[in-house]
Order: C-alpha cells, then structure tokens, then sequence
C-alpha cells in the first residue's frame, strides 16, 4: 500500500508545481495588465501576458472577482493603512499632504486598484471589506485636520477620494512631477489660510497630459 501511495505522490506532485507556477504567471501577469488598462482587461489578454492558455487562467480564476481578489486585497488593505498613518500624524497639514500625494501615485501606476477603490462589485467580501474600512480612515484623517484649524470645515472624505482619483489620471506613469503641481494647487484650495500661493512644480502640461484624462492607458 505504501508504495502504491508513494508512486502516486510522486506523480502528482509535478502537477501541483506546474499549477503553482501558473498560478504565479497569472498573478504576475493580471498586475501588469489591470495596471495598465484597468479591470475591463479580458482574461485572453492576460493569457499571452503570462504564456498560457486562456483555459488555465479560467481554472485558476473561475470568475474575474476570483483574480481581483486575488490581487487586490493587501493593496486595498495598504491603502487603508496609509490613511490611518497620516490621520495620527502629529502635524495634520503633512499627514494630509502625504496621503494625497501617494494615494495620487498609487493610483497613477494601477488603473485596476483606482477602480477597486472607487466602485464597488469588483472583487469578493475580502476587498470589499477593506473598501469599507477605507471612507471612515480617510474621514477620520479629515476631521484631525480641520480640529488643528488648517482645512476648511466643509470638506468631506468623499472629496478628498475624488481629488486623489482625478489628478492620478494626469499624464503617464513618468509624470510624477505634473501631478504634484496638481496635488499643491489642489491643497492650496483646501486650505483654511495661507501667507500666499504655494509654489508649483516647474513642469508644464501638455495636449498629451490633458488627453490621458480622457484615456488614461494612452502613453503607458
């Protein structure tokens, strides 16, 4: 019986490797792809991105929620823990600032997770549940910053979410510096006072920036 036993763990043992290897191929992949065009990206797509057959991604991800699942949910829990980071900053005006400016980035080089954060259905009850932790942690990152007196008292957590997902849409994953300028301008609006206007980025945009709005996988 024994040898029975061991002749068959042998023989599947192989299989169990090539499917973690695919597993892992797939993964890779999806992240490059959902990156760059975001979670409408078909799985045939990530089928010649990884090397395998559009089959194998449909036995390892049955359902598109499977695989955003998959990907997503330490990256949305990271977000969250961004947030909470910068709301028990002691100087609230940075914390804030910091939040923006990386959550801004974060979003710029993956399309896929600006959508897993802004719209609901994508993903299963893991994501979903950081998704809902996500609007309270950025709330509470408000409201430190306008106890301290520096943001105006009719901000929400919803317009500092629609801030960071329209300025990541700005330019291309090399335009760093451009959202910046935006992200200060954008600040400087939001703040109660200040002596006088913040200084910008010295990088000025261009038809190609404003058109990646419009079609944020253009240039990637």
């Amino acid at each position: 019986m024994s040898s029975v036993t061991s002749a068959a763990d042998t023989a599947v043992r192989p299989l169990r490797k090539d499917a973690e290897r695919n597993r892992a191929l797939i993964l890779d992949a999806a992240r490059e792809v959902y990156a760059a065009q975001g979670l409408d990206a078909g799985f045939d797509e990530i089928a010649r991105v990884a090397g395998v057959g559009v089959g194998t991604v449909y036995r390892r991800f049955p359902e598109r929620a499977d695989l955003v699942e998959a990907l997503f949910e330490q990256e949305v829990d990271a977000v969250v823990a961004r947030a909470e980071q910068a709301a028990a900053d002691p100087d609230p005006w940075r914390g804030l600032r910091e939040f923006l400016s990386w959550g801004v980035e974060a979003q710029a080089a993956d399309r896929g997770l600006a959508q897993v954060l802004a719209l609901a259905g994508h993903g299963h009850e893991r994501v979903a549940t950081g998704r809902e932790r996500l609007r309270p942690a950025v709330a509470a990152l408000v409201r430190h910053a306008q106890r301290a007196g520096v943001l105006r008292g009719d901000v929400t957590e919803l317009d500092i979410g629609i801030a960071v997902a329209m300025i990541s849409r700005v330019g291309g994953t090399d335009r760093s510096q451009l959202r910046e300028r935006y992200v200060t301008l954008v600040l400087d609006g939001l703040a109660v006072r200040r002596d006088g206007p913040s200084p910008l980025a010295p990088v000025p945009a261009s038809e190609d920036d404003l058109a990646c709005i419009v079609a944020p996988a253009r240039g990637r």
